[in-house]
């Protein structure tokens, strides 16, 4: 079994509330528009940290981290990128990843709207954790939480902090 935090778009910002959620996971999966390397370095003080660039990410980023990530947790296959859209409506290039990598769980930012659904015709939960930053039009900063265990993914939890 494993516990994971999702998280997107810090935008340069590591709010110290959201520690507490965070220190008992496993693996925290973070979706893009970070900002610096050290919010990077600081997430991986707490635990196991992967992480994909977005697009407000500089070169150093670039150069350490992936546009796409494709891994295994458990049993469940993970696709995590930064802009990525939603069932029925992905961005350009990623349905075809989609359907190459025929992923278990689709992992996105971007819009900064939390947001979980499953795409029936592809057989794949998608989760967009909202955003968890300082920049942007959310109202409430947002992690997601869950369980792997095996090839089941459980125990969702939404995590929302009011901004300052």
């Amino acid at each position: 079994m494993k516990l994971i935090a999702v998280i997107s778009d810090t935008h340069h910002t590591l709010d110290k509330r959201i520690y507490k959620h965070l220190k008992n996971c496993d693996e925290i999966w973070h979706a893009g528009d970070i900002g610096s390397i050290e919010i990077i370095d600081e997430l991986k003080t707490i635990t196991k940290v992967r992480a994909v660039t977005g697009n407000i990410d500089n070169n150093i980023l670039r150069s350490s981290l992936k546009e796409i990530e494709l891994f295994r947790c458990e049993q469940v296959k993970v696709m995590i990128t930064h802009i990525g859209g939603y069932p029925g409506r992905y961005a350009k290039g990623i349905k075809e990843r989609l359907i190459e990598y025929e992923p278990d769980l689709f992992i996105c930012g971007h819009s900064h709207i939390l947001k979980v659904m499953y795409d029936k015709k592809l057989k794949i939960m998608h989760m967009n954790p909202g955003a968890i930053g300082d920049f942007g039009v959310h109202k409430v900063k947002t992690i997601l939480k869950f369980s792997i265990v095996n090839k089941e993914i459980k125990d969702l939890k939404v995590i929302e902090i009011p901004r300052k």
